[in-house]
């Protein structure tokens, strides 16, 4: 069986040519999209402040930057992708769990983003043709899926743009990406000048109160919202190898994560937060959603204008953020037959079927339900990592034996059944809050300590797992030294 290809070997020191402002760049690039957008302003929705919302962003990427550090030493250090530095934990086999729990949530990614991108591409054709909503209109067909057939349109025309550089690879569109997050910044700072002028100045945007005034209010905010901020980049907390096995140093990567992510995601996030806060007084309703809010701007050349970018910004983000890990980490279930292409073509149909536009109809769905509950998922992965690599194996890999069956990772069949069920602990103390959450009309039947517990999703998991990953793998190693002399007699 073999464990490798071209996608998932050892990248070698000749590759690997990352320095600092890389690594900036990437997460400038990565940060400054439409999710960290709505992610603030889901929290003014919320009922949040403007400040506390800004400082629940500041706070949740500061907690995140940790492990995102710690998982990205493995990459620099060894040059291997998170799939096989799962297998170190996990198994050589075992890694596809995690791997493709991994690869799931990326596909949910990816579907949002697409998504948006396809939201973008209708408001567009109703700023050329405005008629064309009433032609398209179809009762039925929005009470089975849930949105416009217009909408659906849009989504579809992305998709297949999205499906068509996939395959023909991102080298085409390489200027896209360098120009892309340069694009939203203008475009969100045009909407918050143009915000700034209609609310008559900063006063009265960022004046309005907290709606969190009864007393243990905020915190029922404050908490599942500052997990969800963690979780939102949970994910590339995992998958950080896949990028910084290219770095030149364990110094490049940390120093440009550290000057990438926090600054980038507060900065967004203002704006966000900002022209969030004026929408209620400008249009008398609060709209967390930039899509729609550009589309009710005025004007149709600046609707043509903001939503060609947003188009553009949201292709290059999707390409660069969404199909990077899955790809990688379907790759990883057959290396022999799945190539970085085919995960991604895998990705792309994934990411259209779950129904995207579910996760994030609401701002309470989006944080509670999105957000929270792949944190929930992805928490355990990453301690159980963390506890590995660094406190039982002391930074120490056989990268042979990564790639190879019967070596040190071999464990039982390629599964290190320990790990599996540190992580199934992980995951299932946090099962009934999300359940909870995400199935209507049994939040009333679920006791108030899991529904609690659930709002620390990402924190009761990471930590849950790894010190069982820990107390399970030291047991073990005892057990197996006091068994060595009877073996050997």
């Amino acid at each position: 069986m073999s464990l490798t290809n071209e996608d998932l070997a050892a990248t070698p020191p000749e590759a690997r040519t990352w320095t600092l402002k890389h690594f900036v760049a990437l997460w400038v690039g990565m940060a400054v999209c439409i999710p960290t957008y709505t992610m603030a302003a889901g929290l003014i929705d919320q009922g949040m402040s403007w400040g506390q919302a800004l400082f629940c962003v500041g706070l949740g990427n500061v907690i995140v930057l940790g492990p995102m550090i710690l998982n990205a030493h493995a990459g620099t250090r060894y040059g291997i992708p998170f799939p096989v530095f799962a297998r170190a934990s996990f198994g050589v086999t075992g890694a596809n769990v995690p791997a493709v729990l991994r690869a799931l949530v990326a596909c949910g990614w990816f579907g949002i983003q697409t998504w948006l991108g396809g939201q973008a591409l209708w408001q567009l054709l109703l700023a050329i043709a405005p008629g064309v909503e009433a032609s398209l209109t179809s009762a039925g067909m929005k009470a089975a899926i849930g949105i416009h057939p217009g909408e659906l349109l849009g989504f579809a025309v992305f998709w297949l743009v999205t499906l068509y550089f996939i395959i023909k690879g991102t080298e085409s569109i390489k200027f896209l990406e360098l120009y892309s997050a340069p694009f939203l910044i203008v475009v969100g700072l045009v909407l918050l000048i143009w915000a700034w002028v209609k609310a008559d100045g900063f006063g009265p945007m960022l004046s309005q109160p907290s709606k969190l005034t009864e007393p243990g209010a905020f915190m029922a905010v404050f908490i599942p919202g500052l997990t969800a901020m963690v979780g939102f980049w949970a994910t590339l907390s995992l998958n950080i190898p896949d990028f910084t096995r290219y770095a030149r140093s364990q110094k490049d990567q940390m120093l440009g994560q550290a000057l990438g992510l926090p600054g980038t995601m507060v900065l967004f996030s203002f704006i966000g937060v900002a022209v969030t806060s004026a929408t209620p007084i400008i249009f008398g309703e609060l709209i967390w959603d930039p899509v729609k809010l550009m589309g009710r701007v005025g004007g149709a050349f600046v609707t043509l204008i903001a939503m060609f970018s947003l188009s553009i910004a949201t292709l290059s983000t999707n390409l660069a953020a969404n199909v990077v890990s899955p790809a990688n980490d379907f790759s990883n279930l057959a290396p022999g037959k799945i190539s970085y292409r085919t995960g991604g073509i895998i990705t792309a149909v994934i990411g259209a079927v779950i129904f995207p536009w579910k996760l994030i109809e609401s701002s309470g769905g989006y944080i509670f339900t999105w957000l929270i509950g792949y944190s929930a998922l992805l928490g355990p992965i990453g301690g159980i990592m963390v506890a590995d690599y660094f406190l039982l194996r002391r930074r120490e890999l056989v990268v042979e034996d990564l790639y190879r069956r019967g070596g040190k990772y071999e464990y039982r069949g390629g599964v290190n059944w320990w790990a599996m069920l540190a992580l199934a602990i992980g995951v299932a103390v946090n099962v009934p809050g999300f359940l909870a959450e995400a199935v209507p009309g049994l939040k009333d039947s679920v006791p108030a300590f899991w529904r609690s517990l659930y709002t620390y999703a990402w924190f009761a998991g990471f930590l849950l797992s790894g010190a069982l990953h820990l107390a399970f793998s030291t047991w073990v190693a005892r057990t197996e030294t006091r068994l060595e002399p009877e073996r050997t007699a």
